[in-house]
């Protein structure tokens, strides 16, 4: 499991380089000096450097052209372009040697960016937060992508080199040991990866590796080629590395509808079931979740454990999207898709996971979306009312907080955490932070003026609405803007929306976890009048159900049957209050 095919390692007497470089001539290794690569089968260059330690700096030329970095680089003291670092991994001596994850349904995360997270923006200052986690009731944190990128800020999707964790936040042990102080506290530790395209700046595999990419474009950049035997396995090999270097327990892998190229037998199939094979020979629970805007259930399976070529869940921008519109009233762009009615569709995603299974998509031209997903058990999807994306793909990068009432989050808090799919939170959700999140990273020149360029295209509207309010997403205080604003957690708003959260996450954790594993979904409906009710039938024979008004007005409700014992909210009386959310268990 801990065999490497790219990179540098370490051997009994000093290391081994290797690079696959199909288009390039010859291959010279820099270190303390040149040293001739030996070409040998299938574009592979490789030698042994005797007398090679850990933290030897090294980069290869090119053909005499062109000095580059190692795209499986370990980690990179000076960024993208510089030399990297030959790192010992087995040197870290891990003190949560016997940590073998948790099950999938114990699963609430918490989507962070660690340069935010804190204001000193490293891995060793996020330690410090760990203990607020656990005491809200999260069981899992989640970091936005770490492979390194250029300059010092970036969201992360603009990674080049996906096996060197960015040098802004620390050091390769500085992770682990984040990593190992989530798992002493029972956290586990999520990683966003990247397998649909690489960065805009450093990455230099066109000149001596073209066979890593097709004619196809993705949004970001030309498309991978998983077609090739090589660069598969440059991409499975990376999340083997997550997960066994740094003892990640799970995946999220990004944007997955826009992998142009996954072959005939999908690069996602063979990703999973190397991930599974690492999990029956470790003992070890890891989780894998796509963000899929296909919406194919095929891939999803969020028992099959371990994974054997599927997906325990999705992302569900489905169950955000209705709860954006029905909250703030927006229905522009892919909102339109949910604009005729945003209760009912809330009503599906309850009852069924996601909103569109088939049909066909406005936003899309009328392309038909989505697979039937009723059949999928409810913890195959993620949901949230607030993630990176959401909130940063807004012209000023805030939060709901500044366009939703309190009433109407707390209740779709409400039903959110205490519903049987997988929860998510965004950093400072759970105190109701109203620190924005906005685009930002850290190019130059060309490239940092076609970002600007790109903004102000894509969002016209917004600038000619905000004008110079929209922030400048290269400029450092549109990064410093969005560092989390611990100090509100303990205000008067702060302090309440808190309390909530940890109440209605305690709530999970003692009524629904436990009886969560194979959990099936019921029946789920709204009214036009804004009434929800929902149900769901849990491992032992035990019915979750739902009743909420979803409206600003009262309504009028006959409660029906009351058998099981009331979890949250109350008794509903024939007066249902505007906003008012109520959950029931019947165990019988």
């Amino acid at each position: 499991m801990n065999e490497r095919h790219f990179g540098a390692t370490l051997t009994a007497d000093g290391a081994s380089f290797r690079l696959w470089a199909p288009a390039a001539k010859r291959v010279d290794l820099l270190l303390d000096k040149p040293y001739p690569l030996r070409r040998g089968e299938d574009g592979w260059f490789s030698a042994d450097i005797s007398g090679t330690r850990a933290g030897a700096r090294y980069k290869f030329r090119i053909d005499g052209e062109i000095d580059v970095p190692d795209p499986a680089s370990a980690f990179q003291p000076d960024d993208v372009s510089g030399p990297g670092e030959v790192i010992d991994h087995a040197s870290y001596r891990w003190r949560a040697a016997d940590w073998r994850g948790r099950p999938w349904q114990e699963t609430v995360v918490i989507e962070t960016h660690v340069g935010a997270f804190t204001q000193e923006g490293t891995y060793r200052a996020m330690i410090d937060r760990l203990d607020h986690l656990v005491a809200t009731g999260i069981t899992a944190l989640e970091l936005l992508p770490l492979a390194d990128f250029a300059g010092a800020r970036n969201w992360g999707y603009d990674g080049v080199l996906w096996y060197a964790p960015d040098s802004a936040y620390g050091r390769p042990d500085d992770l682990k040991a984040l990593i190992d102080e989530a798992h002493l506290r029972g956290l586990m530790v999520f990683l966003d990866v990247v397998y649909n395209h690489f960065g805009p700046e450093g990455n230099y595999l066109g000149r001596y590796a073209p066979g890593f990419f097709t004619q196809a474009q993705t949004p970001w950049g030309s498309a991978i080629d998983y077609r090739v035997a090589q660069v598969r396995a440059f991409a499975i090999e990376n999340a083997l590395y997550w997960l066994n270097e740094y003892r990640f327990d799970g995946l999220r892998l990004d944007a997955v509808h826009t992998i142009a190229e996954l072959g005939e037998i999908s690069m996602l199939h063979d990703l999973s079931a190397a991930v599974g094979d690492l999990a029956a020979a470790t003992g070890r629970h890891i989780h894998l979740v796509l963000e899929n805007d296909d919406n194919r259930v095929s891939v999803l399976d969020a028992e099959q454990n371990p994974p054997r070529g599927k997906y325990r869940a999705q992302w569900n921008d489905d169950y955000h999207h209705a709860w954006h519109v029905l909250l703030t009233g927006e229905t522009q762009g892919y909102y339109r898709d949910f604009a005729r009615s945003p209760l009912h569709d809330i009503a599906r995603a309850l009852g069924s996971g996601f909103v569109y299974q088939g049909e066909a998509s406005a936003h899309r031209d009328g392309q038909l979306r989505g697979e039937p997903s009723g059949g999928l058990a409810p913890t195959a999807f993620v949901n949230f009312l607030q993630n990176h994306d959401q909130i940063g793909n807004r012209a000023l990068g805030d939060r709901l907080e500044g366009t939703a009432s309190t009433e109407a989050i707390e209740a779709a808090l409400a039903i959110t955490l205490l519903a049987p799919a997988i929860p998510m939170l965004f950093m400072g959700e759970e105190w109701g932070s109203k620190a924005p999140f906005p685009f930002f990273c850290d190019f130059t020149g060309d490239l940092a003026q076609a970002v600007r360029t790109g903004r102000r295209r894509e969002y016209a509207w917004a600038y000619a609405k905000y004008g110079d309010d929209v922030p400048d997403p290269l400029a450092p205080s549109t990064f410093q803007s969005a560092v989390l604003d611990w100090e509100s957690r303990n205000e008067g708003a702060g302090r309440k929306r808190l309390a909530l959260v940890r109440e209605l996450l305690s709530i999970r954790a003692r009524e629904i976890v436990p009886r969560l594993a194979g959990a099936r979904f019921g029946d789920a409906r709204a009214a036009d009048n804004g009434l929800l009710t929902a149900s769901w039938h849990l491992r032992d024979g035990a019915t979750l159900k739902l009743t909420a008004n979803l409206s600003n007005t009262a309504i009028a409700h006959k409660p029906g049957e009351t058998a099981g014992s009331l979890i949250w909210g109350g008794t509903p009386g024939d007066i249902v209050r505007p906003w008012t959310v109520f959950w029931r268990l019947d165990a019988r």
